[in-house]
């Protein structure tokens, strides 16, 4: 049965159709909230709402954080049903084979940074008027966004650049009881090291479902608590 705790909320969360992203759309679930779950693959996010439902209301929406056009209709069906949104996650995020800065090409730059920063800005435009004092914004930032790694340029400057959107964000809404988390996961089990390190050692990552937890639990902590930053990876020196 689902959690009294999440009951009539709604959670949306941004490339909600697997890894983090599904995590923490079922742990809402878990706890009773409303989940709508946004991606670019319709038969995923089917698959994916199919893992949530039972538990709470699950709603599937084509998106492409990289068209405001796509952002915009999304939203406005999700207002059609929704008065109201409690936590947004923007999770949607890519990442790129590694390589150095001569050889990256400029349409992986621009797909990566139009993805991970401009999405999210995108999204969280969207979605604000739909939020009231209480309400929580969760950006899946990445350890990434506090610390460079070689082959990574557009990743990171994404990721940092999504870390100054995040801590201007949190000033902009501060006066209207909205709370700004930052999140920080380090190497987490996801399909993502497919895109840059196929043979990443994975059984040595933290889950998913872990990072999902640790996000549930800062969105229940108390308005008043001093949450910035949810930093959550596996023990010092696993990789």
């Amino acid at each position: 049965m689902p959690n009294e705790s999440g009951r009539n909320k709604v959670a949306v969360i941004t490339g909600g159709s697997r890894g983090i992203g599904l995590a923490m759309a079922r742990a809402f679930a878990d706890e009773g909230y409303n989940v709508v779950i946004t991606g670019r693959d319709i038969a995923r996010l089917e698959q994916a709402t199919q893992k949530i439902k039972g538990k709470t209301q699950a709603q599937a929406l084509v998106c492409d954080v990289t068209a405001a056009e796509s952002v915009a209709n999304a939203f406005r069906d999700i207002a059609q049903k929704h008065s109201s949104i409690h936590v947004l996650v923007n999770n949607a995020g890519i990442a790129h084979a590694l390589a150095p800065v001569e050889e990256l090409p400029i349409e992986t730059w621009k797909e990566v940074v139009d993805t991970n920063l401009t999405g999210t800005f995108l999204v969280t435009r969207a979605a604000l008027p739909l939020m009231r004092p209480g309400s929580t914004i969760v950006n899946n930032l990445s350890v990434a966004a506090v610390q460079p790694f070689a082959g990574m340029s557009a990743y990171n400057a994404s990721k940092f650049g999504a870390m100054g959107f995040t801590q201007a964000l949190r000033e902009d809404v501060r006066k209207k009881g909205i709370r700004v988390l930052a999140l920080l996961p380090g190497a987490t089990d996801t399909d993502i090291w497919e895109q840059f390190w196929p043979d990443a050692p994975r059984e040595r990552m933290i889950s998913a479902k872990s990072v999902a937890q640790a996000v549930l639990h800062a969105v229940a902590a108390p308005a008043d608590t001093a949450i910035e930053e949810i930093r959550i990876g596996p023990a010092a020196g696993v990789l």
